[in-house]
């Protein structure tokens, strides 16, 4: 039996045309966009390792002539790094908990438990993603000034603590989840805070890290809100310290040591990011797929 005429023409896998369509339409554009993202970065960090005169110089030359860490140790000592540093780790530490504990409450209160005006409080959520953080900026100044939250790490976290994102995430996950199991456990006298945190939590892990990951993230970044509040330079976080570290000094020699505070402020996130980025494709998709 002879092949049709149509699939004769069908051209192979690895045909001329099959692999342009490949490099063109797939690892073209990934690559273009690798590298519009990954070459500011690599920039910055070789930056960080030159002399002053090598970042503002007509002869561009991609390696530094003689690394050296002397940006680092300026950058450590014209401001205080090490405190900013604290700063950073106790916000983000204990933001991102709580908000996470929120989320999680918050998400399976909206897909398990019954109580009126359910379906509006999620309708309010979604119109709080829609809205803009900086439009509650007067308000929250306004509140945190008249409780005298100034320059004090309860008067950083708390107008940030809530999540809509992370509980719009988690219940879209919970939805997902088979009502048998939890059935089943409810037969056998387990109360909801048993369920959530020995069958639903367990089980939802990866969306979890996704809302931890995001919210270290946005916290850790965060710039805006501390960059108001504080005034002391002992309570400024890493952001608004390298801020601090660009007032300090605003001629071109200061470059250097500037791309050396932006390192030491990235350097952190970029190792969480690595540690957890496996759950942010799982956890984004887990639920997607039903069958």
């Amino acid at each position: 039996m002879s092949a049709s005429p149509i699939a004769s023409r069908r051209p192979g896998p690895f045909s001329a045309k099959n692999l342009v369509k490949t490099l063109v339409g797939g690892y073209l554009p990934l690559l273009i966009a690798t590298l519009v993202v990954f070459l500011p970065l690599l920039w910055m960090i070789l930056s960080s390792f030159r002399a002053p005169g090598e970042i503002i110089t007509t002869d561009l030359k991609v390696l530094p002539q003689a690394p050296n860490f002397d940006n680092y140790a300026t950058a450590a000592t014209t401001v205080p790094f090490a405190r900013f540093f604290l700063n950073s780790v106790i916000v983000t530490a204990v933001g991102s908990v709580i908000k996470c504990v929120l989320a999680v409450l918050t998400a399976y209160a909206l897909v398990f438990i019954r109580f009126p005006f359910k379906r509006l409080i999620f309708m309010l959520i979604l119109v709080a993603l829609m809205v803009p953080p900086q439009v509650a900026v007067l308000p929250n100044y306004v509140l945190i000034s008249s409780l005298n939250g100034q320059n004090t790490y309860w008067g950083i976290i708390l107008p940030g603590l809530g999540t809509a994102f992370g509980t719009f995430l988690l219940r879209q996950h919970f939805m997902t989840l088979p009502t048998s199991i939890l059935e089943s456990a409810e037969i056998d006298g387990a109360g909801h805070w048993r369920r959530l945190w020995k069958i639903v939590v367990p089980i939802s892990v990866p969306s979890i890290a996704t809302v931890a990951l995001v919210t270290i993230v946005t916290e850790w970044n965060e710039y805006i809100w501390p960059l108001i509040i504080t005034t002391k330079p002992e309570m400024m976080t890493l952001p608004v310290g390298l801020t601090l570290l660009s007032n300090s000094d605003s001629s071109s020699q200061a470059w250097g040591v500037l791309m050396a505070g932006a390192v030491i402020v990235i350097l952190p996130i970029l190792i969480i990011f690595a540690a957890l980025q496996r759950y942010i494709v799982s956890g984004l998709t887990q639920g997607s797929v039903t069958g």
